[in-house]
């Protein structure tokens, strides 16, 4: 009884599990402490705590000591709260410790930095890299080292509220950038983000840089980043350029790739007589394709010049046809076509199929000639 009245703990022995929490032995009396009063958190089975021996403080005193009602969890809590006053006088902003993560949500992660002290770390404090769902970073039961960024009164009596961070106890990446990609350089890197005007690719963790819709391909013309990469997908890139403090890097997926226009003047000469693909057909004239990336254009004077020009409105776009190379220019990227039967070719083999003839024909005279001055004595 006087226990009881004046909250004085007293020993007790944990003697077997019953209905609803514990049958406890305190001075040849036999006590009942509920489940949720043995722990601060609920054990995974009772036998931790069977034949052990506690201090118990008595929550209920009845019928002269027949029925008695204690707790463990109370004594718990109140030695529970003075560490956790003895830890947050020694926890500042910006110290680094060591936690346990407890909950994983949406929004973040909790993470107990000490028995009874939880802090959260933010879904933008989990990493440097973009993070859309923090479970896919940690789970419960996960160790994991945290700064404090800030700690405040929170709505409830007493309560702190304190913010966390993963991420910074590794340093900001931006920092280690000069010196580690150089430009020209080709690397590898994860497509992160789409938007209309490009692709975000993670090259390095908390890295972002920007391809450009424009430097999405050499092949064809791009319209959305969809057409040629997927979130999620390992690429290689090229680096561009590098503006640090602005925390930019443009990257190039085509120039990865190669750019077919390189070889051109090797591959297409004045001239040369090529098969194509009809790419697309405008009023001034028609594109084709003459390799994945390289583009002509057959312009409309060619067409009309053509001895046949009724057969270029019947072609579609996607159909084979034959063209002459008449004009190359690399730096600029054109290439003109005309058609292998325009009126000009036709005349022009005219002209040099008389020219071979008179040619022939003095040939002849001349060979005579010579061979009768040899024959005379």
């Amino acid at each position: 009884r006087d226990a009881f009245e004046n909250s004085i703990p007293v020993e007790g022995k944990v003697k077997g599990q019953i209905k609803g929490g514990y049958q406890v032995e305190i001075a040849e009396r036999r006590a009942f402490c509920p489940l949720s009063q043995m722990d601060l958190k609920p054990a995974e089975s009772p036998d931790p705590h069977l034949g052990k021996t506690y201090l118990f403080l008595l929550t209920q005193f009845e019928e002269g000591g027949r029925n008695i009602v204690v707790s463990r969890r109370q004594l718990l809590k109140r030695e529970q709260q003075k560490a956790i006053s003895q830890f947050m006088e020694g926890l500042t902003v910006g110290s680094e410790v060591d936690g346990k993560v407890t909950r994983v949500m949406p929004y973040g992660v909790f993470v107990e930095i000490f028995p009874g002290v939880e802090g959260l770390v933010h879904v933008s404090e989990v990493s440097w890299s973009r993070v859309e769902k923090p479970s896919e970073v940690l789970a419960p039961g996960d160790p994991a080292k945290v700064k404090v960024l800030s700690i405040e009164k929170g709505q409830k009596r007493n309560a702190l509220k304190i913010s966390l961070s993963v991420k910074q106890i590794t340093g900001d990446p931006w920092e280690q950038v000069e010196g580690r990609f150089q430009i020209g350089e080709k690397v590898k890197g994860k497509v992160v983000r789409c938007m209309a005007f490009g692709a975000f690719v993670e090259i390095a963790p908390g890295i972002e840089g920007l391809v450009h819709i424009s430097e999405m391909s050499y092949m064809k013309r791009v319209l959305k980043p969809e057409e040629v990469v997927q979130v999620g997908e390992s690429i290689a890139v090229v680096v561009k350029e590098i503006d640090i403090p602005r925390r930019r890097i443009s990257l190039s997926l085509k120039d990865a790739e190669g750019d077919p226009w390189l070889e051109v003047p090797e591959k297409y000469r004045v001239g040369q007589s090529v098969n194509g693909t009809i790419e697309k057909k405008e009023k001034f004239g028609a594109f084709i394709s003459l390799e994945p990336g390289v583009t002509g254009l057959l312009p409309i004077s060619r067409i009309k010049n053509s001895l046949k020009p009724g057969q270029m409105d019947k072609l579609k776009p996607g159909d084979a046809i034959a063209v002459l190379i008449e004009e190359v220019h690399p730096s600029e990227r054109k290439i003109t076509l005309g058609l292998g039967d325009s009126k000009d070719e036709e005349g022009w083999k005219e002209f040099a199929g008389s020219d071979q003839k008179k040619t022939s024909v003095f040939g002849e005279k001349l060979q005579q000639a010579l061979q009768k001055k040899m024959e005379k004595p």
